[in-house]
């Protein structure tokens, strides 16, 4: 039950978070909605993480691989930092810095499916993959959508230049 609470929730972060992105992304600015969903997915993540920790410490045969641990405290301490600045940016009501958010949203959003990938692949049974070969994979995958965003927008940016 715990488990699946747990991945119910951090599950729950992906779709906020990646909404709040992508939608900033599209929409080409910072909005009320966007900060929203950036603090839903924050508590989403932080919630289950906090109950994935709880059932490795109660396990005492299962500790949680370091460099899973390390990404997953980054990513939640880079969260907390964007979702901070996004309520900052957009209190502040500066125009460029609302059209230009959307590249540390980006990044962030990067940083923290690292961590979710290494977790999912490490996770299903079928793949059971142990940490190295998950966080591999998981730095591959991140790397491709960080190149593939990257191209996008700077073909966009042409696009208005002409």
């Amino acid at each position: 039950m715990q488990l699946m609470l747990a991945s119910t929730a951090i599950t729950l972060a992906l779709v906020f978070y990646t909404v709040g992105v992508f939608g900033e992304r599209r929409v080409g600015s910072l909005h009320v909605r966007h900060v929203v969903l950036f603090w839903c997915g924050l508590v989403c993540d932080s919630t289950g993480t906090a109950i994935m920790t709880a059932m490795a410490r109660a396990d005492s045969g299962a500790a949680m691989p370091l460099v899973h641990a390390v990404t997953g405290a980054a990513a939640i301490v880079l969260m907390l930092f964007h979702a901070i600045w996004a309520l900052v940016t957009l209190l502040r009501r500066d125009g460029r810095a609302l059209e230009a958010f959307h590249r540390l949203s980006t990044v962030v959003w990067l940083v923290w499916l690292v961590p979710y990938l290494i977790g999912l692949l490490m996770g299903m049974p079928m793949l059971s993959l142990s940490p190295l070969p998950a966080t591999v994979a998981s730095l591959v995958v991140v790397a491709a959508l960080a190149r593939a965003l990257t191209r996008g927008e700077q073909d966009t940016e042409r696009k208005r230049a002409l």
